[in-house]
């Protein structure tokens, strides 16, 4: 058998190995962002999560994260009291595209594919850019966390702007956040894993 024939062979069984991961809801290595496979608050990616609450801005709300297993699946959980009070109102754990901080290019990817795990109410994911200059502006897009796993898909077209009139750039992704915010209520949210989707 000749090299170029094993190289086209070699390329086909990729090919068809890669649809088959993607029709099973497997992500493939490069388009996960985290799969909770490192220690806690630590990333697949290498960055390391945290949680912000309104407190950086004189709101009340209060947070925690944690690791744990939820319906025998590994998750990192969000819980918290999200108040209004002073102007606040959100609890959000986020996490950086790249461990430095650095813009990073998802161009190449249609949107974000989470397993959730919630209590039944309205979350979002929040997009920070590298052309966003003030703490407070994103891009957001809401779902409902329902009290089982649910892969949710999210594209970055249905991404919405949230004090900003800049277009997302998505070859320009900083920072990733699961939010909960805008009403009274207490958020108990868990993620198994975060990704990209094609």
């Amino acid at each position: 058998m000749t090299h170029q024939r094993r190289t086209f062979i070699s390329l086909v069984m990729g090919l068809l190995l890669g649809s088959q991961a993607r029709s099973e809801g497997r992500l493939e290595p490069s388009e996960i962002i985290d799969d909770l496979s490192k220690p806690a608050p630590m990333a697949s990616n290498g960055a390391t999560w945290r949680v912000f609450t309104d407190t950086v801005m004189g709101g009340i709300s209060k947070a925690t994260m944690s690791r744990e297993t939820i319906a025998g699946k590994s998750a990192l959980c969000l819980r918290g009291d999200v108040k209004l009070e002073n102007n606040g109102g959100f609890v959000q754990m986020s996490l950086d595209l790249l461990p430095d901080g650095a813009a990073f290019n998802a161009s190449g990817w249609a949107g974000l594919e989470v397993d959730v795990f919630g209590n039944n109410e309205n979350y979002a994911i929040n997009l920070r850019t590298a052309g966003l200059t003030r703490p407070w502006q994103s891009y957001r897009h809401e779902f409902i966390a329902l009290a089982r796993w649910t892969t949710i898909r999210l594209p970055f077209h249905d991404f919405m702007q949230s004090r900003t009139n800049l277009a997302l750039d998505v070859s320009q992704l900083k920072r990733i956040g699961v939010i909960a915010i805008g009403r009274s209520f207490h958020a108990d949210i868990a993620i198994g894993s975060i990704g990209f989707f094609r």
